[in-house]
């Protein structure tokens, strides 16, 4: 027997204004408007100029990608009636992260104070696909397994050659950015879940 699998998907959108471009921070009245339609289906991020949405619990693709293209329309439609535009991109091209104002959110500003310059600078976005699996031992099987194939996902979903306006060299900035947190990066090889579980204690 196949074992059973749900799915969610978030996504991080930068605000753009439709003329310039150039990043926007979110109106209130936007965020309001959203939040009437999809409730706590969209938050605001770290930084002003970005909003974040979350697919329900799924239990196929196809329903998750239903839901998602409800999401972002709905996102893009009222972000028209403030001539904003969400960007589903890594990194702005060419805005300013030290002109970028953070969200008023007490998580948000634990985080600022904490880490100081390393967490103003990042004005990234991402698209993080969570599945969950009833069985422990074969989650914990699976993910030593998944991350042979990240470097050929990094190469699919790349899309920041650019960052502050110049052009980077690279094809994915966002993750030299990101690599700055000190809880990033790829964990170490979990065999179990018993080690798993002494790992997160540990951490905690």
């Amino acid at each position: 027997m196949q074992s059973q699998f749900t799915m969610g998907i978030e996504e991080e959108y930068l605000l753009v204004d439709r003329d310039s471009l150039a990043l926007a921070q979110a109106p209130e009245a936007l965020m309001t408007a959203c939040r009437s339609d999809l409730q706590d289906q969209v938050s605001p991020e770290f930084l002003q100029c970005q909003i974040e949405v979350g697919t329900r619990v799924c239990t196929s693709i196809a329903e998750a990608r239903s839901d998602l293209r409800y999401l972002r329309s709905t996102i893009a439609r009222h972000a028209k009636d403030h001539n904003l535009a969400p960007i589903a991109a890594s990194c702005h091209p060419f805005s300013k992260w030290t002109m970028q104002p953070t969200t008023d959110k007490d998580r948000y500003a634990e985080l600022e104070h904490q880490l100081q310059s390393v967490a103003r600078r990042m004005l990234v976005c991402g698209m993080h696909v969570h599945i969950g699996l009833e069985d422990d031992s074969l989650r914990t099987d699976l993910m030593p397994q998944l991350s042979y194939f990240l470097p050929h996902l990094l190469a699919l979903s790349t899309s920041s050659p650019f960052w502050q306006g110049r052009d980077t060299g690279l094809a994915s900035y966002r993750l030299s950015v990101f690599d700055n947190m000190p809880r990033t990066g790829l964990p170490p090889v979990i065999t179990s879940w018993e080690a798993y579980q002494r790992t997160t204690g540990t951490l905690t």
